[in-house]
């Protein structure tokens, strides 16, 4: 079938929209009508061309309906509302253990283009399309996923909200909960206040922790870390900033939460820390960086990379819904909604920071 979907490997600074063919789901495979997708910073960074071959059609924080089950398909109906997240293997020691993020195969799964036989789902005229992004490839207005990828979810949810659940909120509210798993009374401190920061900071406040340290460049966006739990917010350009978030205990905090690329906030991540402290971190450091070792060893310190949060997206994003029905997260109030057609300025507003988390509508909303 026909449908429109925004390409990426032919120029210009955002994706741009284009008619592709899409064929019927295979064995394993369900055919998703999207409402809405999120935009992220690994979609950003990999327009360009960075891990996956081009040209490729991005996008994997989408929501959908289910239209078309292929040979094999069990759990989900045409007609079942869903929420797409990466794809997976289900046969690994990680998956099994309910870890899907670290798949032994996610790296060819998510950033490959195609399924693992080489083939797409997605066409122009003569010409290949990769497709399979994250499993979804969900910046169209169709999309061909894996079973595995979709994560069946309660119909009287707004599904127009919900994609970026399976991304951003996962990361950061399941990176502490889950990945670091922060107890009743224990203290963090998240190092900038995007989507996947402010997600951490609700997940510190749902977790219990007694102090949240929110640390950003943007006055703005350290207001919203407040109203979304932070007890301290410091501006990154302050000086003697790691005193100042040592000092919120008198011997430092618990976790520290990095959401950035920045070499010096990686080392100021681990200053920040007491004794037996971990330093969670979502990006690696953009350049050359070299950890106080010593620092670490002396102090009994760990430094802990996490992806996805740590979380099973098909029992946790049922949770994060949950949190937000009971008003607990609160994650609507980052989101910024646009018309599909208007990719490019939902781009410009996502690589600038103007807007949180820029939610494009494939559909129009009642």
């Amino acid at each position: 079938m026909k449908i429109t979907a925004a390409l990426s490997g032919r120029g210009g600074s955002a994706p741009k929209l284009v008619e592709l063919e899409q064929e019927a789901p295979r064995a394993g495979e369900m055919r998703v009508r999207l409402v809405a997708t999120g935009i992220c910073h690994t979609d950003l960074h990999e327009h360009p061309g960075r891990h996956s071959p081009q040209p490729i059609v991005l996008g994997h924080e989408g929501a959908g309906v289910v239209e078309e089950l292929g040979e094999g398909v069990t759990d989900f109906a045409v007609g079942d509302h869903v929420v797409l997240s990466g794809n997976s293997c289900g046969q690994c020691p990680s998956c099994q253990a309910g870890r899907p993020t670290y798949c032994d195969l996610a790296m060819p799964l998510c950033f490959g283009g195609q399924r693992m036989d080489g083939t797409t789902a997605l066409s122009e005229g003569d010409n290949c399309i990769h497709s399979h992004f994250f499993g979804q490839s969900s910046f169209a207005s169709h999309s061909i996923v894996p079973q595995r990828t979709a994560v069946k979810m309660d119909k009287a949810l707004p599904l127009e909200k919900l994609g970026p659940l399976a991304c951003g909120v996962i990361t950061g509210a399941g990176g502490v909960i889950e990945a670091l798993k922060v107890q009743d009374g224990q203290t963090i401190a998240v190092f900038g206040t995007g989507g996947v920061g402010l997600s951490a900071v609700m997940g510190a406040k749902i977790a219990g922790a007694k102090h949240i340290v929110a640390v950003d460049l943007s006055g703005e966006r350290l207001e919203l870390a407040r109203e979304f739990g932070a007890t301290h917010c410091f501006r990154g350009d302050q000086d003697d900033l790691k005193d100042a978030i040592r000092e919120v205990t008198g011997r430092g905090l618990d976790f520290s939460f990095n959401t950035t690329n920045v070499p010096l906030v990686h080392t100021l991540a681990l200053d920040v820390l007491a004794m037996n402290g971990t330093a969670g971190f979502v990006a690696a450091p953009l350049g050359e960086w070299k950890p106080n070792m010593f620092a670490m060893l002396a102090g009994g310190r760990q430094l802990r990379g996490i992806l996805g949060g740590d979380a099973n997206p098909q029992t946790f994003l049922p949770q994060l819904a949950k949190w937000w029905q009971e008003g607990r997260l609160p994650f609507d109030r980052m989101l910024r909604f646009y018309p599909f057609a208007e990719i490019d300025r939902a781009w410009e507003d996502a690589r600038t920071g103007t807007a949180i988390k820029p939610v494009l509508l494939m559909e129009e909303q009642p």
